[in-house]
């Protein structure tokens, strides 16, 4: 799209980033969004050092377009995945659950363009501060882990749109044409759709995963574990052990130890729908096939074109 500040930064033809959501995000995922015209982004955050390796390395056979990763910076190995980045020649990455001071600098020395998640204005105020490129402004109705306040994505984009001057990319709760537009019109320069994705043929996610989130409707997902590392899923078993524990008073450590280790392989990698841990956002209700990603964003871009033509019928004028 010509003029729009985050295909001119990142060097693609829409402003459609892929999430970079663990479990779901492999080369495979990353290369086809790249090829499709998007931005794929790698999710290190459910890989060992050389498993991260042998992705970004096969994503560079698989698109000639750019493409970039997302990093945790919670993560235990974190100095060796750095390493890789900087041996692999990324030139985007995406950082979350930390403080993009850390590292900011670091990558902007050597070329590499930043874009930091935040959950809500004051952090997107100090991302901001740290000199990132972009800032992903993620509401509550996003899969996964996200902030504890419930601030959703439209309100967020508004209030970011008038605190901050870097550009943004909406995310939580987009997966559609008409989503991505009415994204862009409150004041996003593109937006990230994570859910969209964990449904296509691409997604290193189990079968049985992506079939739960076809059969989602609206209030099949919650967030949950708010004192311990705040995510929505999709209600299961294990999702109502954990909500029983909270409401009857549980404490963080026993929280935890229900929690254990492994719940999100288990249940996105390795298809245990009852025992697993189902990370969706709520737009999983609007997602009813499972298709490849140039299927998927070409009906992206077509409604969203077609919904940009609307805009200027009568219904939409009105006189005072």
């Amino acid at each position: 799209m010509k003029n729009n500040s985050i295909c001119s930064l990142f060097n693609i033809k829409y402003p459609i980033i892929q999430g970079g959501m663990i479990w779901n995000s492999g080369w495979k995922l990353a290369s086809a969004v790249s090829n499709a015209g998007g931005l794929g982004l790698i999710g290190a955050g459910s890989m060992y050092p050389d498993v991260f390796r042998e992705h970004i390395q096969k994503c560079r056979k698989a698109t000639a377009k750019p493409f970039g990763v997302n990093l945790p910076m919670i993560y235990p190995q974190i100095n060796e995945m750095l390493d890789i980045i900087i041996e692999e020649e990324i030139k985007i990455v995406f950082t979350s659950a930390g403080n993009p001071k850390t590292y900011t600098s670091f990558f902007h020395e050597r070329g590499i363009k930043v874009a930091h998640v935040v959950p809500g204005v004051k952090f997107a105020l100090k991302a901001q501060e740290a000199g990132v490129d972009a800032v992903v402004v993620e509401g509550f109705e996003a899969g996964g882990h996200n902030g504890k306040d419930e601030t959703t994505t439209f309100c967020l984009i508004q209030m970011a749109k008038k605190s901050i001057d870097i550009p943004i990319i909406g995310a939580g709760g987009i997966a559609t044409g008409k989503g991505m537009l009415a994204a862009m019109i409150l004041g996003a320069d593109g937006v990230q759709m994570g859910s969209r994705f964990a449904a296509s043929t691409e997604a290193s996610s189990h079968d049985n995963f992506k079939n739960e989130i076809i059969k989602a409707t609206d209030g099949s997902t919650m967030l949950t574990l708010k004192d311990v590392t705040p995510v929505r899923l999709i209600k299961n078993k294990f999702y109502h052990e954990i909500s029983s524990a909270i409401s009857r008073g549980a404490t963080v450590e026993e929280q935890v130890k229900i929690l254990g280790r492994g719940r999100a392989k288990k249940g996105m990698f390795e298809g245990e729908l009852e025992e697993g841990e189902l990370e969706i956002g709520q737009i999983a209700g609007m997602i009813d096939s499972i298709e490849p990603v140039s299927v998927i964003i070409q009906k992206i871009i077509k409604e969203y074109k077609e919904a940009l033509a609307e805009i200027t019928d009568s219904k939409y004028n009105f006189n005072d």
